[in-house]
């Protein structure tokens, strides 16, 4: 069960520096205004908030990697943080700006989550 654990923390890392690449770099190319829906006024003057959403999501993908490479018992503890952060991070977005936040950042949290407790 621990190499599940490691393997769905690792995947949600893997999204969030993802997130972090589309908000931070890509939000007034395609990919980014693809993911907004912004037209490319709207994406201009919103790169400033993308970009710091971005930033956190960086923050969390690093946590999660920390998780990972860190020793026992701090690397699961910080698993558990900073997956329960993401699932927060999810629950709030979804329920505040976009329903598909719960299905791309929530759930993915919520399992990792559920592994690395029934890991630990």
């Amino acid at each position: 069960m621990n190499t599940t654990a490691h393997v769905l923390v690792g995947l949600v890392a893997a999204l969030h520096l993802y997130i972090l690449i589309l908000e931070m770099f890509l939000w007034e190319r395609r990919p980014g205004r693809q993911l907004s829906g912004f037209d490319a006024e709207m994406a201009r003057a919103t790169a400033p908030l993308a970009a710091n959403q971005g930033l956190y999501n960086g923050f969390l993908a690093a946590g999660l990697v920390w998780g990972l490479i860190a020793s026992d018992p701090t690397g699961y503890r910080v698993q558990v943080f900073f997956t329960a952060c993401v699932v927060v991070a999810g629950l709030y977005g979804g329920f505040t700006a976009n329903r598909r936040i719960l299905f791309a950042q929530a759930l993915p949290g919520a399992l990792a989550l559920a592994a690395v407790l029934v890991a630990g």
